[in-house]
């Protein structure tokens, strides 16, 4: 099992860790602990390099693989070997702007949520971009202004951001913890992460955001479209 060291600190930007596991085929190994998010959520994985007995590997792919983390190698050097010491570092221009793109998604949901109670049936970022997808019957430029001013003034409130590791059980007493259309929690989960906008949004999710709203920086609204009877998609980018 992997030790999932963003879940905890996401400003951890390099750590050490073992070698669990090689695949010399798929050029993919298993740590013991890692700072490198997986992706999931509609957060795209994290890149970076890890260094092994004084190679330096271009870490180019992580996955999840049950409760493991399969970081993919590319370069052309020898693949390390089994229990070898590592030492990883996340590209932290392309984590930071993720986490700054995740937390505005969150707040672009809970206002949402607030303001309409509208629920999310889908959503995707890149660095600095994204989109989020909330059941609406009807959308128009008036109303995606109101929604943008509404966003960047709880930008603006300088909210503080708080995670939690809950019991499932515990985690499920708490009032619209999922906040899209569709469960995704697997069942088997015994714990729940969460994720508190204070004041402002509470819900499940398992990527990396920053400490307050105030680091996110002014959101805008870049375009918005009908994808179904009651589905509208909201496009954004952060400035």
């Amino acid at each position: 099992m992997t030790e999932l060291l963003y879940q905890t600190d996401a400003y951890l930007k390099e750590f050490s860790a073992a070698i669990t596991s090689v695949n010399a085929e798929t050029r993919a190994i298993i740590l013991d602990r890692s700072a490198f998010y997986p992706g999931g959520g509609g957060q795209p994985c994290d890149f970076g390099t890890l260094e092994v007995g004084g190679l330096i590997y271009p870490v180019e792919k992580v996955k999840k693989q049950g409760d493991d983390v399969l970081h993919f190698l590319g370069g052309t050097e020898p693949m390390p070997v089994y229990n070898s010491a590592s030492f990883g570092i996340l590209n932290w221009v392309r984590r930071h702007e993720l986490m700054r793109t995740h937390t505005a998604l969150h707040i672009l949901c809970g206002t949402v949520f607030r303001d309409y109670g509208a629920k999310v049936t889908g959503g995707d970022m890149d660095p600095l971009r994204g989109r989020m997808d909330f059941e609406f019957e009807t959308m128009r430029g008036e109303l995606v202004r109101d929604i943008e001013s509404a966003v960047n003034l709880e930008v603006r409130g300088r909210r503080e951001i708080k995670v939690n590791i809950l019991p499932r059980e515990e985690a499920f007493q708490i009032p619209d913890l999922i906040r899209t259309k569709i469960n995704l929690l697997p069942e088997g989960n015994q714990q729940v992460r969460t994720v508190e906008i204070v004041g402002l949004d509470l819900q499940a999710d398992g990527g990396t955001h920053v400490m307050n709203t105030s680091e996110v920086g002014r959101v805008k609204v870049v375009d918005y479209k009908s994808k179904g009877a009651i589905n509208k998609r909201i496009y954004v980018k952060l400035e």
